[in-house]
Order: C-alpha cells, then sequence, then structure tokens
C-alpha cells in the first residue's frame, strides 16, 4: 500500500503485453499522463507508469482512489526467459495488437500462454516451453485475471475490415476489446467511448482484487469468452 495525505491508498497491478511496436508504451502514457508520447522507443525490461484512479462502487458510496501500476513489458524475444519473474501477483491484463499487422493479432495467443504458464503453479518447467506455443483456456480458468484487448492505429483501417474475432476456431479469453488511435487525444478524452472502457476495465480489476461478492462492472454484459467478438469476421 501506499500513502497519501494522511490516508493509504490500495493498487493493482495491469500487465501489457504484445508484439513489438504495436504501441503500447504509446497507449500506457496517454492512460496515464494524458498526452501523446512524443518519441516512443522499445521498451528494455519493464516500464512501469502509475495512474491514480478514483473508483466508485455504487452512486450511494463514497469514492476511493487506487494506485493503478501498468506494467509496460519489453517484448523482445532474447528477454522472453525474463519475463516471467515480472508477471507475478497480476491482477489485471492489457493485450495489444495493431489492427494494420495481422500477426499481431494471431499472435495475443502466445502472450496469454506466456502469462498464465509463467504465473501458474500447476505447470512443471517441462510443460511451460509447449503452453507457450499453444493456450489452452480451460486449464487455465480458475486462473483468468480481467483482460482488455487493445487494437491500436485505427486511424489506418478506416474503411478496412477488422481482424477476426476468433483465431483458427477458438476464442480468447478477456473482457472487452476496443481500438483506439494512441495518438489521438480526442481516442483519450474523458467523454469517449475508449476512455470510459478502459476507465471500467480498471474498475473491473479493483473489483476483481478487493470487491470479489459484488458483480463485476461490464458495460455489454456478454460473457468473458465471447469478448472479441466484438471485432467483425471476415468474409
Amino acid at each position: 500500500q501506499f500513502k497519501m495525505a494522511g490516508e493509504n491508498i490500495r493498487k493493482i497491478k495491469i500487465v501489457v503485453l504484445g508484439d513489438p511496436g504495436v504501441g503500447k508504451s504509446s497507449f500506457v502514457h496517454q492512460v496515464c499522463h494524458s498526452e501523446v508520447l512524443s518519441s516512443p522507443s522499445s521498451t528494455v525490461g519493464c516500464s512501469i507508469e502509475v495512474k491514480l484512479h478514483e473508483y466508485t462502487r455504487s452512486l450511494a458510496t463514497k469514492s476511493t482512489d487506487f494506485f493503478v501500476e501498468l506494467w509496460d513489458m519489453g517484448s523482445s524475444t532474447s528477454h522472453e526467459k525474463g519475463r516471467s519473474i515480472f508477471y507475478s501477483q497480476t491482477d489485471g491484463l492489457i493485450l495489444v495488437h495493431d489492427l494494420t499487422n495481422r500477426k499481431s493479432h494471431t499472435n495475443l495467443f502466445r502472450w496469454l500462454s506466456e502469462f498464465y504458464s509463467g504465473v501458474s503453479d500447476k505447470v512443471t518447467t517441462d510443460q511451460r516451453d509447449s503452453l507457450k506455443r499453444e493456450y489452452d483456456a480451460e486449464q487455465f480458468a480458475d486462473q483468468e485475471l480481467p483482460t482488455l484487448i487493445v487494437g491500436t492505429r485505427e486511424d489506418q483501417v478506416s474503411g478496412r475490415r477488422s481482424p477476426p474475432s476468433s483465431i483458427k476456431g477458438r476464442n480468447m479469453s478477456g473482457a472487452t476489446s476496443i481500438s483506439l488511435d494512441c495518438r489521438s487525444l480526442r481516442h483519450f478524452s474523458v467523454d469517449s467511448q475508449q476512455f470510459i472502457e478502459i476507465m471500467r476495465f480498471i474498475d473491473k480489476v479493483i473489483e476483481h482484487k478487493y470487491y470479489p461478492g459484488i458483480r463485476p462492472t461490464s458495460s455489454t454484459g456478454v460473457s468473458r469468452r465471447q469478448s472479441l467478438n466484438n471485432y467483425s469476421k471476415l468474409n
């Protein structure tokens, strides 16, 4: 816990994963600082940004402040074996892909596999390499965390179809899926749908960790396994 102005402020940890160059650092910077990252660079190891978030359980209750730690993970293959040390005590996941790069969307399964095989106490060392190549939602069902899927470079796909909602017939676990342009202040303004969904996701992570007995925050009411279906399918 952190202490500010005489009070303890609880925190949540959200890990941000995705292929190199998809815009993870630009996204995190916008969320935490409400400004465009002028000179994005490759993340080495892990970069942590912190945002103060005001959470209100209901209109009848007083709001509570939480620190939101966004752990922007470097995605170089040379650091693959060491990334798992950053995955412990994670409360939520943000998966980022580039809407102009179909492979970055397909690779989200690999990132989920790497994460859950890294934090699972049920996986043996011999199993980890194979699990990183094939995400098994059923195997990790009891460990799944609130997940937000972010498609970047929306400005470059106007008039084109988005990546399919399933990959090889499999659905990805998760919650809400959004698309945005990390260079657009409009997409991160308080009245934008993207910003609203990001804040709802943070609320969901807080509820998952600190208030598991209450109904999770949801803007759509759909199940987690259906979350990716708000992307249009290809013909």
